[in-house]
């Protein structure tokens, strides 16, 4: 089993190091759940992403078969978010889905939507694919909420099958119910209580109807529930207190879900390195979700804790933020800090025309069809963790911190990160994610006929690995860009996932070097990293 410890020196005239001591941690958690990283499609724009039978989208399929090659699992998909409790189903609407927007609700996404029998189509579109589908229990003020609720069980059980199916979902965000700026749906004295009585009632008449239409499902193995999706832990409703009133009284919650956004896209002050490329701050968001979760923990051995949607800016992100290649690495941040502190799951959120998407999936009046910064983030995170049925993996969390004595950095552990990832209990890789922002054009305008004249600084990141002899090598794989605001020219180990090359399926460039290595000199391996880059080390592959 090999300790590390790490070092970090500027590879200019600064003479900086930042040194940790680390060995396998006492305390670990457990092996990352398969199929992640995730995605959760918004059930408005779930036909567009999937396809129906008759026009399934190859583009968006290959993107998901790129990650399922590296994790050995295709990406569990969460059908639900926003959209998910204004669905009323109409038997005889001819098309998937029939949305009004009303801008002073959301700009985004209709706030009026009726499905029909075709939306469920796109479950049977994709190979090798579980869904989780979410039910409407917010309701819109529309009476046939109950009505839809049990129609659609009977519809959606029999489009997934025990096959297709990962788990249910049973309301989106219910602690935004009576505080929703988007128009309350419940009275301003809804409580934790009430929550609880609906839910138990709700996934009651659910079950109810599977026992009619879709008994083989009703199993402890087929049968459950992610809750209780609330969208983060200082809202009204309190999840300690949903769990204290009985929301598992009946056994199927399978996950304890919980939402997280960084921040919001039109939050004062948010900015690219401050808010998302800024470990410091990652670290804070998701610690508050631990600490809810270790008291529901203590009296629901065995439940495991997951993302259940996420991404970087909630309100679909922001133009040249969430869309940008210093989002992908914040999501690599993001993601692996979960899978460090026992969330064993992390659902990133999207939607067509939706800034943060990791892809477009069709080409509409506001936005062109194809690979965004987000999804290389994806894949770097799929290759670090590796076949997850063929090695289960665990992830720690590397400190990094100056070095007593030498130079004057302050943003050591705070503009980066690093993680070590154990097979059967020894190291099999490093990451390295350097968030210190880089622009590429001046000022981060986007503009490319105005580029950024400062060079680009490299750091030196020395990592001791004092189990591993002398002349071991690692392969170094690269996720690289121009710079942080780069939203195009991404590649991953000089590999593109673009659409206009092979409908998202990897195609390796010759202009991209790829193919190095490092080698174990005195008990350590070294590497330069560039700011706005991240690099992995991978001691398996050779």
């Amino acid at each position: 089993m090999a300790s590390l410890f790490c070092l970090l020196a500027l590879s200019s005239l600064a003479t900086a190091k930042i040194v940790s001591n680390v060995t396998f941690p006492s305390s670990i958690a457990a092996d990352i759940l398969l199929g992640q990283p995730l995605d959760g499609f918004v059930t408005l724009t779930a036909h567009n992403i999937v396809g129906n039978a008759s026009n399934p989208n190859k583009f968006s399929n290959n993107l998901l078969n790129n990650l399922g090659y590296l994790t050995g699992t295709k990406p569990y998909i969460r059908v639900g978010g926003n959209t998910q409790d204004y669905a009323i189903y109409n038997a005889n609407l001819t098309i998937a889905l029939n949305g009004t927007v009303n801008a002073t609700r959301s700009p985004d996404y209709p706030t009026t939507v009726e499905i029909g029998p075709s939306y469920f189509e796109s479950y049977s579109t994709w190979p090798n694919v579980k869904f989780t589908h979410g039910f409407n229990m917010g309701g819109n003020h529309d009476s046939r909420q109950w009505a839809t609720l049990l129609q659609t069980a009977a519809i959606a059980c029999k489009a997934l099958g025990k096959e297709k199916l990962n788990w249910w979902e049973y309301g989106n965000e219910p602690d935004l119910f009576a505080t929703s700026s988007h128009g309350p749906v419940r009275p301003s004295n809804y409580n934790e209580s009430d929550y609880v009585s609906e839910w138990l009632a709700a996934t009651r008449a659910i079950k109810g109807v599977l026992a009619e239409t879709c008994p083989d499902m009703l199993s402890n193995e087929t049968y459950g529930y992610l809750a209780p999706s609330f969208a983060g832990v200082s809202n009204y409703l309190k999840a300690a207190r949903v769990w204290a009133d009985g929301l598992d009284v009946d056994g199927t919650v399978r996950y304890f879900s919980t939402h997280n956004y960084i921040s919001g896209a039109t939050s004062p002050g948010v900015t690219l390195q401050g808010t998302l490329m800024n470990h410091t701050r990652t670290r804070s968001s998701v610690d508050a979700h631990v600490s809810e979760f270790a008291e529901i923990a203590a009296a629901a051995p065995g439940l495991v804790q997951i993302m259940g949607e996420t991404n970087s800016l909630y309100n679909q992100g922001k133009p040249g933020l969430s869309n940008s290649f210093g989002a992908a690495l914040w999501g690599i941040d993001f993601n692996l800090y979960c899978a460090s502190v026992g969330i064993g799951r992390v659902h990133m959120h999207m939607g067509t025309n939706y800034r943060y998407a990791s892809w477009q999936p069709i080409t509409t009046d506001l936005t062109v069809v194809g690979t965004k910064a987000p999804y290389y983030g994806n894949i770097a995170v799929a290759a670090f963790l590796g076949n997850l049925r063929i090695e289960p993996v665990r992830i720690a969390h590397l400190d990094l911190a100056r070095a007593e004595g030498n130079g004057t950095e302050t943003d050591v552990g705070v503009r980066d990160s690093a993680y070590a990832a154990y097979v059967d209990n020894a190291l099999a890789r490093i990451i390295v994610i350097n968030m210190r922002a880089y622009n590429y054009t001046l000022n981060g305008t986007g503009d490319l006929d105005a580029r950024n004249p400062a060079p680009r600084k490299v750091r030196t990141y020395n990592f001791g690995v004092a189990g591993f002899e002398d002349g071991r090598e690692a392969v170094v794989r690269r996720l690289y860009a121009n710079g942080s605001d780069a939203i195009t020219g991404i590649t991953w180990d000089g590999i593109s996932y673009n659409y206009e090359l092979a409908l998202g399926k990897p195609v390796r460039l010759r202009n991209v070097t790829a193919g190095e290595r490092v080698t174990v000199k005195d008990g350590a391996v070294e590497l330069a990293v560039p700011d706005s880059q991240a690099v992995v080390l991978d001691f398996d592959a050779v």
